[in-house]
């Protein structure tokens, strides 16, 4: 098997702490470079992987020829921008989400992607988890009726590090680009339907950008209400709602690291003598970063199957630039 040989553009603590581990650890990939200016940051690359490339910016490492994919965790604002220059110079693209700010500025990924016969997508990295298909599966096999409400929250405290790029306006910051992404695109993909109308976006804005949205929406056949919070304590589940059963994920998307992947669907109403019968299904030592990982190369080798493209973002960032819209009056 060809091992997919990849570059990483900037050396941010979230690659160094989760991605460049997983393109070491994956099968079929070998992490090869990285693209930054600082010895000191490399080195934190190079503890696990000493014989990582270094290349001092990022045109230079596009320019190697010994890298077919690379990875962007640049802040928000930059991800066209090097997507869409990482594809004019021959390499498959994995982009951070969200891989853009706006739902317009799809057209040129999709464009350039298609152009350039190699496979661009955002790392959305939740949808590779077996959590999530098993909960995809349970819904499509009618095991809670007809979805009737989804309940989604996900929030984190960053209040004391102002100086985060995703408490700053212009690198794209906010919790709803960072977080919201999940709740709203969890509950798409689960689904497969896209919303009608956002019903409510109650907003609060601090510095320019988001760090409370309580948020509500109607799609063709469901209602659907999401919480995310830069400035609430650590907390995240996922819950839908059926005519027949409940399914409810108490790490839906910090696997692992939130607490251990878990599944509960609840089946039966139940009363004070008859509760309701309830099935648990952990999964534990899962790395939801390698499998994305191990599936982007076997999509690129061998074109398997893969459950998000640029088109899935896209739907995402249409619904988010609805909420924002509504927030602001629209």
């Amino acid at each position: 098997m060809h091992a997919l040989r990849w570059g990483i553009l900037g050396a941010a603590k979230f690659a160094r702490q989760h991605m460049a581990p997983a393109i070491h650890a994956a099968n079929g990939a070998e992490l090869v470079a990285l693209a930054t200016s600082s010895a000191e940051k490399a080195q934190g690359f190079q503890a696990f992987c000493p014989s990582l490339k270094v290349h001092d910016s990022y045109e230079a490492l596009l320019a190697d020829p010994g890298i077919d994919a690379v990875y962007i965790p640049l802040p928000n604002h930059l991800h066209v921008e090097w997507s869409l220059k990482a594809l004019a110079a021959g390499k498959h693209v994995l982009c951070e989400k969200p891989m853009a700010m706006a739902a317009s500025e799809y057209a040129a990924l999709i464009e350039a992607r298609d152009a350039s016969g190699c496979f661009a997508t955002e790392a959305y990295m939740i949808v590779h988890h077996p959590q999530w298909q098993h909960a995809r599966a349970l819904y499509q096999a009618g095991e809670i009726g007809r979805l009737i409400h989804v309940e989604g929250l996900f929030c984190y405290d960053n209040a004391s590090d102002p100086g985060n790029v995703r408490n700053k306006p212009d690198t794209g910051g906010g919790g709803i680009p960072d977080i919201g992404v999940y709740t709203y695109g969890a509950t798409r993909w689960l689904s497969g339907e896209e919303p009608d109308v956002i019903t409510h976006a109650d907003v609060d804005f601090e510095n320019g950008v988001d760090v409370l949205a309580r948020v509500s929406a109607r799609f063709p056949t469901f209602s659907a209400h999401w919480v995310n919070s830069m400035r609430m304590h650590p907390f995240q589940q996922m819950t839908f709602v059926g005519t027949e059963g409940v399914i409810k994920m108490t790490a839906p998307f910090n696997a692992g690291v939130f607490g251990t992947a878990r599944l509960e669907l609840q089946k039966n109403a139940g009363s004070a003598d008859h509760p309701p019968a309830i099935t648990e299904q952990r999964f534990p030592g899962v790395n939801q970063y390698v499998l994305q990982v191990e599936a982007f190369g076997a999509h690129v080798r061998d074109g398997a199957a893969y459950p998000w493209h640029l088109e899935d973002a896209r739907g995402t960032q249409s619904l988010i630039d609805a909420v924002f819209a509504k927030a602001r009056g629209g």
